[in-house]
């Protein structure tokens, strides 16, 4: 087993080489770490068999959902490969071009960052979209990934190395690191000179950990306490429809909705209607149901107790939805300003006006008008797939692509000009 410390000595050994890889030679390389990561189907479901065997019991059966894999998910993250494969390539955009009354020509042209780290918990399909969306962009990726998921990190990984290798390319383009221990994370934090760039991506105690204590630069990833707002204005049927798919479509990803928000002229009818539809109707299919969590006005009309705590301060990444009842669009931005995690949010009205006011004054990465949250990702976004969802507003916001991991550098043309 390499260290952490060789790992890292061997990604800035290969730096410049990635940098200046042709479009052809990544795209060539992509396609063959796809075709390698489906061809090792076998070996990648038996290494996560183990991950989720060994987790279970340890935590809990919706965060069992993230860590498993099977052939639809590996033949999807093949599918994200190709993808990437087929994006422009941002290395060399000339982002902005200016030619100055002394003749000078000046150009901002993106560059990639050299070796990017990421942090990540229990999705071994992060292994894959990190490396696709690394090695695109003239990067070196160094994965460490929580412990729950080594095995089928370190099988995944392997697959995409021998793709790497297969199209000629060195392996080290892409590695994972063995050791999960919390000092491998701490090594990576502090690892000034050998990692570019730091992604953590994760809960809210991974992505504290990594923005108070890393000395490299660090870009945030957030939670998510997403919103959905149901207006007084809102159709009905669409709303249960976003509300339902938000919540219960995979509610331990990011993008799923903590808090439903409901106008107050229509919480008497629309409250017991999606209570209905998240609780007893998804019992009667064999489902999960949601567990509803109520401020004073929401528990009044179910004829039930207020939830005690800090609901609305809560990513459940669970079957559980924070309740509150609003009196307009005004109260219900406010809300959002005061206990959002600034990741996604959205409004179900057909008040053009309303919808506009709401667009325009929540401050979210990603703010929706009919839509549910569950759209905020990289391969929804045409991304090909994502490295993280930033909630910071410095150079990445929102689904981090392609362009979100190169830099920029100035290029100046002259004849002789001197100061």
């Amino acid at each position: 087993m390499r260290s952490t410390s060789e790992i890292l000595c061997a990604a800035q050994a290969v730096k410049s080489k990635a940098a200046l890889l042709s479009t052809e030679e990544k795209n060539r390389a992509l396609l063959s770490m796809a075709d390698e990561l489906e061809a090792s189907e076998k070996e990648i479901l038996e290494a996560n068999a183990l991950d989720v065997e060994a987790s279970r019991g340890i935590i809990p059966d919706v965060m069992i959902d993230r860590l498993s894999l099977n052939a639809a998910r590996i033949a999807g993250m093949a599918k994200g490969l190709r993808d990437v494969a087929s994006l422009p390539d941002p290395v060399g955009r000339i982002i902005s071009s200016v030619k100055r009354p002394n003749g000078l020509l000046i150009e901002r042209v993106a560059v990639p960052f050299g070796v990017v780290a990421a942090i990540y918990e229990s999705r071994p399909n992060v292994t894959s979209d990190v490396a696709a969306l690394t090695l695109k962009s003239g990067n070196v990726a160094v994965l460490r990934c929580g412990k729950e998921a080594a095995r089928s990190a370190r099988a995944v990984c392997d697959a995409l190395r021998r793709g790497i290798k297969k199209a000629g390319l060195p392996e080290d383009l892409v590695a994972v690191i063995e050791d999960t221990d919390r000092a491998s994370s701490l090594e990576l934090m502090k690892a000034v000179g050998l990692v570019d760039l730091l992604i953590p991506r994760g809960g809210a105690g991974l992505i504290r950990a990594c923005v108070e204590q890393a000395l490299v630069p660090c870009i945030e990833t957030g939670t998510g306490i997403c919103h959905v707002y149901v207006d007084e204005a809102a159709d009905i049927d669409k709303a249960l429809a976003i509300v339902e798919n938000a919540k219960t479509s995979r509610p331990s990803v990011c993008n799923a909705e903590e808090v439903l928000l409901i106008h107050e002229k229509i919480a008497p009818t629309f409250l017991p209607a999606i209570y209905d539809r998240l609780t007893k109707k998804r019992s009667e299919r064999g489902l999960v149901p949601v567990e509803f969590r109520l401020d004073e006005k929401a528990a009044k009309i179910l004829g039930s107790k207020p939830a005690e705590g800090p609901i609305f301060d809560t990513e459940f990444l669970d079957y559980v939805l924070a309740v509150g009842i609003v009196s307009d669009v005004g109260e219900a931005i406010a809300h959002i300003a005061k206990h959002s995690t600034h990741h996604s949010e959205s409004i179900v009205t057909e008040n053009g006006e309303t919808a506009e006011r709401f667009l325009r004054e929540v401050d979210s990465a990603a703010v929706y008008h009919n839509v549910s949250t569950r759209f905020t990702d990289g391969g929804e976004f045409g991304l090909g797939c994502e490295l993280g969802i930033s909630t910071q507003k410095m150079h990445a916001r929102g689904p981090m692509g392609l362009e979100e991991l190169n830099t920029y550098k100035y290029l100046i043309r002259g004849n002789g000009q001197v100061r």
